[in-house]
């Protein structure tokens, strides 16, 4: 996938649906740079500045993923609904809840986890991965809780602007029905929840969009996940 000024977009359903452990799962973004060459074959995107990964999943009822391992790669959790109970090296005992958005960084020192769904019902959350700027950090952890009605910056930026400095940004938008956001840059951004016009096109659950400067209303509630490589200010 090459982006260009004109908007391109995937649909997750076109996608297979894999999983593991305890979980299912379409992955929308694969970059070369982890996953090699031939990462997408399967009609995945690669992804833009340091963000190389991007899952859908749906943990089963008590399902989990249990314990693994990262270095040297920045886990971003978004919950879309249900409740995961967080287990590992780093702030054991967590619980999320739909809106909350968890940010882990393993640095060279690394962490281990494992996300459990404590209900008897299906749960959803996105998983994204993005690579650090600087080798060997110290492991750190933070959790962000969305509100309505705003874009909530939760990865990248400067030191002053974030925990988790980057020049790739992500944002996660709770908008009403009528609320827009704009922002500047190029872009990839997933709807998982409701509709709306991205650039006046009109995107649904499941959409994944492209391509550079983005404005987008809410149709309906809706939760948006914007990954941005911002322009330059001249």
């Amino acid at each position: 996938m090459m982006l260009t000024t004109q908007q391109i977009k995937l649909q997750r359903d076109s996608l297979v649906e894999g999983g593991f452990a305890g979980l299912l799962e379409h992955r929308l973004v694969k970059s070369p740079r982890v996953f090699g060459s031939s990462a997408n074959s399967d009609g995945t995107w690669p992804g833009i500045g340091n963000f190389v990964y991007l899952a859908d999943a749906r943990f089963m009822p008590h399902g989990e993923t249990r314990l693994h391992s990262h270095h040297e790669i920045d886990v971003i959790s978004v919950m879309v609904h249900g409740n995961i109970s967080h287990e590992g090296s780093l702030e054991e005992g967590q619980n999320l809840s739909a809106n909350d958005v968890q940010v882990q960084r393993a640095g060279g020192e690394g962490f281990s986890h494992n996300e459990v769904n404590p209900d008897d019902d299906w749960n959803r959350m996105i998983q994204i991965w993005v690579l650090p700027e600087l080798a060997g950090q110290a492991a750190s952890y933070k959790v962000y809780r969305l509100k309505q009605g705003e874009s909530t910056r939760v990865y990248g930026g400067s030191e002053n602007e974030n925990a988790f400095p980057s020049k790739t940004h992500i944002n996660v938008a709770l908008l009403q029905k009528g609320e827009q956001v704009k922002l500047d840059g190029e872009y990839i951004a997933y709807l998982t929840q409701g509709s709306g016009l991205a650039n006046g096109d009109q995107v649904t659950d499941g959409d994944m969009i492209a391509g550079e400067n983005l404005t987008f209303t809410a149709l309906e509630n809706v939760q948006l996940i914007i990954i941005l490589t911002p322009q330059k200010r001249v």
